[in-house]
Order: C-alpha cells, then structure tokens, then sequence
C-alpha cells in the first residue's frame, strides 16, 4: 500500500484524534495542515521557506499544471519531487474543484467535463481516466479521485445528480489507476444535504479507499452549516482511513475540524492573505497595509518565532508592501504559513496531554478579542 494510516490517540471529549499518515516521502503527524502550491510552489517562497515554517507535506493541483507547464514536462524531470525541489509527500487535486470554480468555462457530462483554457481559451477534456493519468505522471503520493463539486446553493437534485457521478467517477478512478507507490482519496459530496452526505459516504466507503476527503463544504455556506454537515458526515468514514477537509483554513475552521475528526486541511488562505497585506496573530488578523502600522517598531506578533518576527518591524514591512517590494508580501506569508503550521502543532500538543478543549476555548476567546 502506497499509504498507511494509524491512529495513535484520541481526546476523551470529542472527535479530536492524533494519527501517523505514511507516505512514500515521509511521515506526516496529524492533525496536519498542507500549504497550497498551486503551480508548484508556494508562492513567494522556496521550498527550505516552507520547511523552515514547519510544513511537511504540501498541495500541488493538477488542473493547472496539465495546462502550463504540461504534465509530460513534469514526468521527463523525474516527477514533481525533483520538478519543484521538495523532498517531502506530495498531494495532487483532482482538478475537479476547479470545475466548480471556473464553472463558466466548463460543461459538465457523465463523461467528463469539457472546459476551456483560462489562460488561452483552447479546449479541452478532463475524465476521470485523465485525471488518473495526469496526477500518475505528476508522480504525487496521494491523488484526489475526479469528483463534481456544486456551489452553494444548489438545489437537492443539483447535488444529487453531482453525488451519483463522484460515486461512479471515483470507480473509474480506481479501475484506471496503475502506480503501486501512489495512494488515491476519493471525496465525499452532497452539498448541505445530510441524507446525500450519507449516501456518498455509504458509496465510497464500500469502494475501500486508503483516505477520504470531504468536499463541497466552504463554498459560500455558514460555518454553522459545514460544522453540522462535519457532525453528520465524519462518522460515516472509515474510522482507521484519514479524514480530510478540502479547501479550509482559518484558525476557527481548523479547530472546528479537528474536533469533528478532521486529520488534514489545505488552503490557500495564508498565503492569499499575505499577499493582501494581511496576517494571522493570536489576536486576530492585523492588516499591516493599514496606516496604524506606519510607525510600529513591534514585531506582527511579539513572541512568534517566524524569520519575520525575529527580524522585522510591522512599520518596516508595511513601508515594503506600500512600496509594491516583494519582500514585503514574501515577509508576511511565511508568518502566516508559520502561525497556521504552529497551530496545528498546538492543537496536536493538545491532544496529546489531554486539554484540547481548553486550548481550543482559550485559543477562540483570544483570537476574537479585541486587538491592542
């Protein structure tokens, strides 16, 4: 098996558990959060970067390196691995996520989906046998089976009719699947529908997959309702196979995760964050853009551990983002990589000794106080 999974404690209070994720490039402790590099890389940063904030297994999607730079580029460079320099697991998306996202670009069938290029209009065709084939020569550790992913809101047969394809895509992910040393999640749909969310866990689960995601959730939806569909939907998945929540990353969310039984989480946030100019502190985002910046000489968070805290001042890197240098929006996105990376080794502490409850309560009450 290209992956093994073991769970190796559970909080006596809720869902909360520790587990080993075993992959061809590593190990990976969970609850574990993967930084997204899109293109193969995150951006503004090198891959020492992202090890240095504590980042082991990073995101890689599938969608848009088939379109630039090609996945045959990819396979004649030895894989993604030795493409993007990173020594450590990497998971590939299955594209269909992006399906959903640039949905005026893309006409869905029980084939397939036939989509246009964003970047030069041409046309082109991705099953679920493509999607195998791509993310197989992309040589990743851990690919997404292709799945329909529908926006919020969407009507009860909008999801149902995306859950009976998820349900039949993922068994052609499976029977088209050929790489031994490369593991395949499938994810898990039906929108904010409980009875579809069981029927696609029930379908799924019989097909034995090594993970399960769980998608279609932070699309537009309250909080409120994801985390009732997660109270719903978890307990459905395989206790011993990880659970993974696609596309969540804020502190919250990824609190409210963990104690439902999530094990992994991707997002772009941080870094999108960064790059607008915002970042992360344990009292809640601080927009360093803004002029009450201009003349604070204190770190972005006293007391963080990340190169700029240790380095820079909130005026100093405010003046580089102002300015348009780099450096700036390279500065505030390895903090917030750092501050979301070192959460989760928090939240795993947590559990381990037995007070994740307090730590999650005491976390939110400061992170939601007011900023000074």
């Amino acid at each position: 098996m290209a992956v093994n999974f073991k769970v190796i404690g559970q909080d006596l209070k809720s869902r909360a558990r520790l587990g080993i994720l075993e992959t061809p490039h590593g190990l990976l402790e969970t609850p574990a959060f993967m930084p997204v590099g899109t293109q193969a890389t995150v951006k503004t940063l090198a891959p020492d970067e992202i090890i240095s904030a504590g980042g082991k297994l990073v995101l890689c999607n599938t969608y848009h390196l088939y379109l630039r730079p090609g996945q045959e580029i990819i396979k004649k460079a030895g894989g993604l691995h030795r493409f993007m320099n990173w020594n450590g697991p990497i998971l590939t998306d299955s594209g269909g996520f992006q399906v959903f996202s640039l949905a005026a670009l893309c006409r869905v069938g029980d084939e397939g989906v036939s989509f246009r290029s964003h970047i030069d209009g041409s046309e082109h065709f991705f099953s679920p046998e493509v999607a195998m084939d791509v993310q197989q020569a992309l040589d990743s550790d851990i690919a997404m089976a292709f799945d329909e992913c529908v926006a919020y809101p969407c009507t009860f047969e909008q999801a149902k009719t995306a859950v009976e394809r998820t349900s039949k895509w993922a068994q052609r992910c499976l029977e088209s699947h050929r790489k031994e040393d490369q593991a395949v999640f499938c994810v898990v749909q039906g929108s904010v529908y409980p009875e579809l969310r069981k029927r696609s866990a029930e379908e799924l689960t019989r097909l034995e997959f090594p993970g399960y995601g769980i998608g279609g959730l932070s699309v537009g939806e309250p909080k409120e309702i994801m985390y009732n569909i997660l109270d719903q939907c978890v307990p459905m998945i395989p206790w011993n196979k990880p659970h993974y929540l696609m596309g969540v990353g804020s502190p919250d969310c990824l609190l409210e995760g963990v104690e439902r039984g999530i094990d992994m989480f991707d997002c772009v946030l941080p870094a999108r964050m960064a790059r607008n100019g915002t970042v992360f502190t344990s009292k809640g985002k601080l927009v360093v853009r803004n002029a009450d910046c201009a003349d604070d000489h204190n770190p972005l968070e006293p007391g963080c551990r990340c190169y700029a805290c240790q380095r820079f001042s909130r005026a100093y890197i405010r003046h580089l983002i102002k300015a348009g240098e780099v450096l700036g929006i390279r500065l505030t996105t390895i903090h917030n990589l750092h501050f979301i990376l070192n959460l989760m080794a928090e939240i795993r502490a947590s559990i381990t000794n037995g007070c994740f409850e307090e730590y999650k309560n005491n976390f939110l009450q400061q992170y939601y106080s007011p900023f000074n």
